[in-house]
């Protein structure tokens, strides 16, 4: 890990590097996607051009696109009418995993309704003033796809974290895409998440060419009106591309967290939450302290809990490249650093928890004290894991039930409510050069 102090100078230059290099769409194309985009298309292609073709082709040809391009980027040769799982498949599943996981699974679930029941929106009271009345009503969309990543790892959690929220909200289809692994099926952990959520339908296809098909429709894949859930560049460029033409729940890049640290964090609990983060490969971990005796302290717990961790390889490379202790003069500049990046996950580990808590503007989610470490909340408190990054949080919010209502206000008007508002209209009308506008309230109101 790189380790920066603010006494040496220099440190808002430095923090505004670590912070271009939060973005979303910074660092995180590898050889092998460049040199697969090249297989697949016979000419080297930015990311953004090979999303583009993949979903002009989609767009256009419908299955036959997601059958080419699920063999060229999965290697699977899968014809559409085996697109969509039987229920039987996903019955079971449940068989090859432990009674452990489908008790977690339920038990997160439950969290997970009970915090987005808590957090819904509910339709305030008319707003009735002499003859006008204005009434809010909300109303879920009707028809969501969920990206669940998938290939070589397994994320149940992603199903959850994406599928609980819209079903509270009472959106009426739910769809999911998520592509194969190596043996050409969906690992059993998702498609029991899937279950356990009341998912209506499950695709196996992935990357690209999935958010192509819930954004246009093809003769297997319906069209939704809204896409969420994580995945990587190209995926995330695909959602971007989809904008418009469908909702979409947020850009997410490479996951962060950032930990405000004093002394009295047990060094421990610190290092193996930076470790958590960097399992991602890629994921971005940084420690925020002005403890001395910390930064030494993590540095140790971290060489020695490293090489107890399966995926130590891809952890050390994370760290080496998105790895920082940034050791400051006190813990107001820790904070002013931490608004500065408005991390995805912010854990504060501090003596004087809600003096610190005060000063913080921007974070996807926080989580406080020692026994919070960020995997509560990715897995099973209750709020939805799915949260904002590269510093998007200064104006973006994590996922919600929320998210999948759509506000309507219904306006109704006396006539003689809208006599005494007919001149400010017909000004503010005229004003615009929109005569019509001002035609449409004269003529009701003049005798």
């Amino acid at each position: 890990m790189k380790i920066l102090r603010s006494q040496e100078g220099n440190l808002r230059h430095k923090i505004e590097n670590i912070k271009q290099g939060m973005s979303i769409f910074a660092g995180t194309v590898t050889d092998v996607m460049e040199a697969k985009t090249k297989e697949v298309f016979g000419e080297p292609l930015s990311p953004e051009e090979s999303v583009k073709r993949v979903v002009k082709d989609v767009k256009e040809k419908g299955d036959k696109a997601l059958e080419y391009y699920t063999e060229k980027f999965e290697g699977i040769n899968l014809p559409a009418g085996r697109f969509r799982i039987e229920t039987s498949e996903i019955e079971a599943a449940y068989k090859k995993v432990s009674p452990g996981l489908i008790s977690a699974i339920k038990n997160a679930r439950e969290n997970i309704r009970t915090f987005q029941e808590h957090i819904r929106l509910s339709e305030p009271e008319s707003l009735d003033s002499n003859g006008a009345r204005i009434t809010v009503k909300y109303d879920p969309i009707e028809n969501v796809g969920i990206y669940v990543p998938g290939g070589s790892a397994s994320y149940p959690s992603s199903v959850l974290m994406n599928a609980m929220p819209a079903k509270v909200a009472g959106v009426k289809k739910i769809v999911v895409v998520t592509p194969p692994g190596r043996d050409g099926k969906i690992s059993p952990e998702r498609l029991v998440a899937c279950r356990e959520t009341n998912v209506d339908e499950v695709y196996m296809i992935g990357g690209v060419h999935s958010i192509a098909a819930l954004t246009y429709g093809t003769q297997t894949v319906p069209k939704v009106d809204k896409i969420v859930g994580p995945g990587n560049l190209f995926v995330t460029l695909a959602k971007r591309e989809a904008y418009g033409h469908v909702g979409i729940d947020m850009l997410a890049g490479p996951s962060e967290v950032l930990i405000i640290a004093d002394e009295t964090a047990n060094h421990a609990y610190v290092a193996s939450d930076l470790l958590s983060q960097a399992e991602h490969a890629p994921g971005i971990s940084i420690l925020v302290t002005s403890s001395e005796e910390l930064v030494n302290g993590v540095l140790q717990e971290l060489s020695r809990q490293i090489e107890t961790l399966p995926r130590s390889d891809l952890i050390k490379e994370s760290l080496d490249r998105f790895g920082f202790i940034i050791l400051t003069k006190d813990l107001n500049e820790a904070v002013d650093i931490s608004n500065t990046l408005a991390p995805e996950h912010l854990q504060v580990i501090v003596k004087n928890e809600e003096e610190v808590l005060s000063g913080i503007k921007h974070a996807g989610a926080i989580f406080t004290g020692s026994f919070t470490p960020v995997a509560a909340g990715d897995y099973i408190a209750g709020p939805s894991h799915v949260l904002p990054t590269g510093g998007t949080a200064r104006f973006f919010s994590g996922l919600s039930v929320n998210d999948f209502l759509k506000r309507t206000s219904i306006i109704s008007y006396s006539e003689d409510v809208l006599r005494s508002s007919a001149n400010d209209i017909i000004t503010i009308a005229e004003s615009e050069g929109l005569q019509a506008h001002a035609n449409s309230v004269r003529i009701r109101v003049e005798d």
